[in-house]
């Protein structure tokens, strides 16, 4: 599949407001820019909202790369939240889970988009993108049932292709505590290369969790797939960790602050190789740290219009 570079027409700037829905501005230009969606932390963990230009650097393969765009106005997100519904999951689904999705889904603004999906042995969702908060809540509370199997793969790689023609920044949010172990169509490496294809930020809330294998089965427990940390960072997303399913609730909430915190920042490669390029974003002032994307390929393929 071709990577393509997102032209800066394509890039949506858009101040969302949680009392009301403004009319998204727009810049265009003809110089293919790659976008950087970069989250500032001080030394204490404390997101960082309010930074200029001036405080970024940018090295592209090393070298430093000129700021083509920026901005630091709350823009809407395109997200799909993926859930783990195998067997392990069972007892903290009812308890824990859904009631922390829905905490999500509460914190969404009104130009942002979501869809629900769930998978163990299959995989569904609660249909196209929507920002009817009330309808996505409903799905979480009558729809998601627990199943066999964890394909996780499959799963986060086709909730990726779906955000593939939404236009807001796209994020893929996943809550899984275990290895895949039933995927038939990729692995997590080409669920990587989807990713970073159609620049879309996955975040993990990866659980240690603690389940009976069968109803007379001895307890056992369940760790997240190490390969999403991998995941989370080359796509600029977040990892987090949890070992109590009462830290769900908190942690979603975490996420849903963390993705109306971020910094659109844009650069146009001086070359086009075909080739990926190392991305290193820095923040000029003491004590901060960015966390964002790692690389993007620089590709000869024309962006979409």
């Amino acid at each position: 599949m071709a990577r393509a570079v997102f032209t800066a027409a394509a890039i949506l700037l858009a101040v969302a407001l949680a009392g009301a829905q403004n009319p998204p501005p727009q810049f265009r230009s003809s110089v293919q820019t790659v976008p950087i969606y970069a989250t500032v932390a001080d030394a204490t963990g404390r997101l960082v909202p309010d930074l200029n230009q001036e405080d970024f650097e940018i090295l592209d393969n090393g070298k430093p790369a000129p700021i083509t765009v920026f901005n630091k106005e709350v823009q809407p997100i395109s997200v799909v939240i993926a859930i783990d519904t195998s067997l392990s999951m069972a007892l903290v689904l009812d308890a824990f889970v859904k009631d922390a999705a829905e905490a999500f889904i509460l914190r969404m603004l009104p130009a942002d988009r979501g869809q629900v999906a769930n998978f163990d042995d299959k995989m569904q969702d609660s249909g196209p993108f929507s920002s009817d908060r009330d309808r996505l809540v409903r799905y979480i509370r009558t729809e998601m049932q627990f199943g066999n199997g964890t394909r996780l793969w499959d799963a986060v790689y086709q909730a990726t292709a779906r955000l593939k023609d939404e236009t807001s920044r796209k994020v893929v949010l996943v809550l899984s505590d275990g290895d895949d172990t039933a995927s038939k169509q990729v692995d997590g490496d080409a669920t990587l290369a989807r990713a970073q294809d159609e620049h879309v930020m996955v975040y993990v809330i990866g659980m240690h969790n603690r389940y009976r294998a069968g109803p007379e089965g001895p307890w056992m427990m369940s760790s997240p797939d190490p390969f999403l940390r991998k995941l989370t960072a080359q796509t600029g997303g977040g990892f987090f960790e949890i070992s109590k399913a009462t830290e769900l609730n908190s942690t979603f909430t975490r996420v849903a602050d963390e993705l109306h915190r971020q910094y659109l920042i844009g650069i146009s490669p001086s070359v086009l190789d075909g080739r990926l390029h190392k991305l290193d974003v820095r923040v000029k002032r003491p004590g901060m740290t960015a966390r964002a994307r790692k690389s993007y390929v620089a590709s000869k393929t024309p962006a979409r219009p």
